[in-house]
């Protein structure tokens, strides 16, 4: 289990020349985030601008020099932001010199350029994302994203960022799995939300705050889908989906494309009630910083107003706190299957809430196979997180008295 008392930071500078300094014994308000409507971390941080055996740290930290943030628990240490520096500003005042920057990552490049792009009919997701990674010489990682058919897209004068998204929007309107880019240690990657390995739980134990939002504002309930424009400019409806409409009808229109079929045209607006027909729900929450969690990871709140997954939809880690606040999306919970052991014999149908008796092992600090497990003594314990049994440690204990330490995901058996 992560240690928050352990959390430390370094920061490191490479300058022109490729040569690494650390410069974390000088660095000050030190933080990055990342915005639910950007595609590029932001980094921003201010450093006492002392003379050093290299000269000042103005003369090393220069526009276009690359910032690496690490951050350990005391067990793992690994980098968890970079970007370029952008803005640079020193200031001199009370006879104090400083250096304040601002850094992005490689993906702020494709957010701040514009282009002229066609792609007939056909073209697939992952060519024309690729197309524009190779352009624009970014380092491609892995690719796990979806490969849709689209039809005939004329880009004029659009931002790069706008248009893979929009590929990637209306690639899950033809049933495809919603995924995201991010960039990570020079890398960038085309990944479904919520592919973390470690889901991190937040309770009212280790979180400062949370706050949740219901809300139907948006709500989008008739899906009415119409053909081209005939002569007179009229266009006429080839079929309308119903969703919601005990909340009233709002309605969204979907034009079919010239060589869509109306099958196509079909899916793409159900896949529209689907995403926009739901009644929003919502989190923020602040707590002690993890500086591990990114944008997109899926996580686990407990509280009295919700126990439920949730989406990382946009985060906010201020290294000089120790904290970080994350605004959350509501998120399915994963399918509960199976309730009979190798055996065939019937289970006890555990359910979360239930307090069971831990017999003691070891707990996991996510439910996947490969997760690191650490000892833990027996003891009464609450269900806090029922996973499914397709996970290798599908149940997430949480001790309820001093006789055990219990804080994690467990194995099927492990209890009763």
């Amino acid at each position: 289990m992560i240690d928050l008392a352990n959390i430390k930071y370094h920061a490191v500078v490479m300058d022109a020349s490729g040569n690494q300094y650390n410069i974390g014994d000088f660095i000050q308000n030190l933080g990055w985030e990342e915005n639910e409507n950007e595609i590029s971390m932001r980094l921003f941080f201010t450093v006492r601008n002392y003379e050093t055996a290299k000269g000042y740290l103005s003369s090393l930290i220069k526009p276009g020099c690359l910032i690496g943030i690490f951050a350990t628990d005391g067990v793992v240490s690994e980098e968890v932001a970079r970007g370029y520096v952008e803005n640079w500003n020193q200031v001199e005042k009370n006879s104090e010199n400083s250096l304040k920057c601002t850094c992005y990552d490689e993906l702020y490049k494709l957010q701040k350029s514009q282009d002229n792009r066609y792609y007939p009919s056909g073209t697939g997701t992952k060519s024309a994302i690729e197309g524009i990674f190779n352009d624009w010489e970014i380092l491609q990682g892995d690719y796990k994203g979806p490969n849709a058919s689209h039809g005939k897209t004329v880009c004029n004068n659009k931002y790069l960022s706008d248009i893979i998204l929009e590929f990637l929007d209306d690639a899950v309107k033809k049933g495809e799995k919603k995924c995201m880019i991010q960039a990570a240690k020079g890398y960038t990657s085309v990944i479904p939300w919520g592919s973390n390995k470690t889901v991190y739980v937040f309770c009212v134990e280790n979180t400062q705050s949370f706050s949740k939002n219901i809300s139907t504002e948006n709500l989008i309930t008739r899906v009415k889908v119409v053909g081209q424009a005939d002569k007179q400019g009229k266009h006429s409806v080839e079929a309308t989906l119903n969703g919601a409409v005990q909340y009233g009808i709002r309605q969204r229109i979907y034009t079919r494309g010239k060589e869509e079929t109306l099958s196509d045209a079909n899916l793409a607006a159900q896949k529209i009630l689907e995403d926009e027909g739901k009644i929003e729900k919502k989190m923020a929450v602040q707590a002690p910083d993890v500086p591990f969690i990114r944008k997109g990871d899926l996580v686990y709140i407990i509280s009295s107003i919700t126990s439920s997954y949730y989406y990382v939809k946009s985060i906010q880690h201020n290294a000089e706190s120790y904290n970080m606040s994350m605004d959350l999306e509501y998120a399915e919970p994963e399918e509960i299957s199976g309730n009979s052991d190798n055996n065939g014999q019937e289970k006890k149908a555990y359910q979360v809430g239930d307090i069971v008796n831990f017999h003691g092992g070891t707990h996991y600090v996510s439910s996947y196979s490969d997760a690191k497990g650490y000892s833990a003594s027996a003891g009464k314990a609450k269900i806090t997180i029922k996973n499914g049994s397709g996970k290798a440690h599908p149940w997430h204990l949480i001790h309820t008295d001093s006789g055990s330490n219990v804080y994690g995901w467990v194995d099927d058996g492990t209890f009763d």
